[in-house]
């Protein structure tokens, strides 16, 4: 990595030629440009979750650290290419009036003809369309479940502004339990009464997964806490009995259903690369994630 001190968007660029030089791969093959909002004190943790989500998809991945927007503009960064990456990559610290226009950095730095996609891994702008950094992007990527400031309420933050190309982790991560409850309902054709989620008190996950049944199965949910990892049991009841899911230890769970024998299923709690790396897959509108926001925020926040 080499360090610029003082500089601008046009320095930053001519590094990263360099780099590819220096990496021996003038043509690195890179899909998109990734850019990632962070705080000072996480940069080291979410670059690296970048670098990993980015060799499914080669990227320029950009970090930008928003600093002090008092007194003069000034822009550092870090450049390089290799060493774990797949792609290029920066980390960029804005101080002073720049930080009010980071966009004016950003910009320039964009992989021509490519798609742009951002990730606010805390604390993202309550509208991410409309943010400065936010309104480069095709995807826009929030993560309710790792807000500091008014986490139960995060995730109707985020669906109360939603717009195409806005997604939450907290969507990425129940895409396993819809799969097995889509799945459970194929093998047994029966008509759900009514839903029961377990999970713990504040899940943004366990609020779209309500939401999403709530949506495709015309029926009432019922939330209960547990004391995790994030949601612990889905029931589905049925006038022949429950058909439930549940999993204590956030590895492996026990699908029961009625008239066959309970059995075990993998459904391990994925780490955040494995999550942003699915979310990359796909930069069209998430159809069915617009329709859980809509009815997650007729719902209500849980109590």
């Amino acid at each position: 990595m080499i360090e610029l001190t003082n500089t601008n968007a046009a320095a930053i660029a001519s590094e990263f030629v360099r780099a590819r030089k220096r990496a021996g791969s003038p043509a690195m093959g890179m899909v998109m440009t990734m850019v990632v909002v962070v705080d000072e004190d996480m940069a080291t943790d979410v670059m690296a979750v970048a670098r990993e989500a980015s060799h499914e998809h080669p990227a320029r991945v950009l970090g930008v650290i928003l600093g002090d927007a008092r007194g003069a503009a000034e822009v550092n960064a870090q450049v390089g290419a290799g060493a774990g990456w797949s792609g290029e990559t920066a980390l960029i610290r804005l101080k002073g009036e720049v930080v009010r226009h980071p966009e004016s950095v950003v910009l320039p730095l964009l992989l021509p003809d490519s798609p742009v996609a951002i990730y606010w891994p805390t604390d993202p702008p309550a509208d991410t369309a409309t943010d400065p950094l936010g309104a480069l992007a095709q995807r826009r990527i929030t993560d309710a479940a790792s807000a500091k400031r008014g986490k139960g309420k995060a995730i109707h933050t985020q669906c109360a502004s939603y717009t195409k190309g806005n997604t939450d982790l907290a969507w990425t991560r129940i895409t396993p339990w819809r799969a097995l409850l889509a799945a459970a309902l194929d093998q047994h054709h029966l008509k759900v009464t009514g839903v029961t989620i377990t999970a713990e008190r504040i899940s943004p996950s366990a609020e779209l997964l309500g939401a999403w049944l709530r949506d495709r199965l015309k029926v009432g949910v019922t939330r209960k806490s547990s004391s995790g990892p994030g949601i612990t049991q889905v029931v589905l009841e049925t006038k022949e009995g429950p058909i439930s899911i549940s999993r204590s230890d956030g590895k492996l769970a026990t699908y029961s259903s009625p008239g066959h024998p309970d059995r075990p299923i993998a459904l391990k709690r994925r780490e955040l690369p494995e999550l942003l790396a699915e979310e990359l897959r796909r930069l069209d509108e998430d159809d069915v994630y617009a329709e859980t926001a809509k009815r997650l925020l007729k719902m209500g926040p849980s109590t």
